[in-house]
């Protein structure tokens, strides 16, 4: 039996930090990350649509799902990113994106992300004068979100969402982790 060297050394991360349209406009540019994919985690609706999530009685989060090498780039690194990121003291809602599906999340995979994610936020609550009120959950399922989402502030950088409030996030975040972007970003 072969063992695929390649995929085992891919791990998975999957985190809610506000409209994923941002989580994958940042996650994107780091260097180990292999894959992003916006969607859906924490629900009971099975394979939700983008309406459904927005009517807010599904019980999911927006969420990206981030594959990445951790030979490359650690899962603490990727946390600490998230919560640079996004507001992580304010129940459900990022800015005027309001409403439970931009809950504060991560969706750990395993026992070991679950004791990184906790010392990280216990480590990060000093930086922030409110309570970090960042959900801590055991994996759930993943549902993509309609192929509309992929790519979305690559493809639409003049529309207004993206031009005012993504790329300000970006650059943000750019200046501050240079260090870890993809060579050439």
């Amino acid at each position: 039996m072969e063992v695929d060297i390649l995929a085992a050394q891919i791990e998975t991360a999957v985190l809610g930090s506000g409209c994923f349209w941002c989580s994958e406009a940042v996650f994107q540019q780091l260097h180990g990350v292999q894959s992003v994919k916006s969607g859906y985690s924490g629900g009971h609706v099975q394979n939700p649509s983008y309406e459904q999530v927005c009517g807010k009685d599904t019980g999911h989060i927006e969420v990206v799902q981030v594959q990445f090498d951790p030979a490359v780039i650690g899962y603490r690194d990727l946390l600490e990113i998230f919560f640079d990121t996004h507001d992580p003291t304010t129940p459900d809602r990022q800015g005027n994106d309001v409403g439970p599906q931009y809950a504060s999340a991560i969706f750990w995979q395993s026992e070991a992300q679950k004791e990184i994610a906790a010392s990280v936020i216990a480590q990060r609550q000093a930086d922030f004068a409110d309570p970090i009120v960042t959900k801590l959950l055991p994996a759930a399922t993943f549902w993509p979100a309609e192929r509309i989402h992929d790519d979305y502030f690559i493809q639409h950088p003049n529309q207004s969402y993206c031009a005012f409030v993504i790329s300000p996030k970006v650059e943000k975040f750019r200046k501050r982790h240079s260090d870890k972007l993809k060579p050439g970003v």
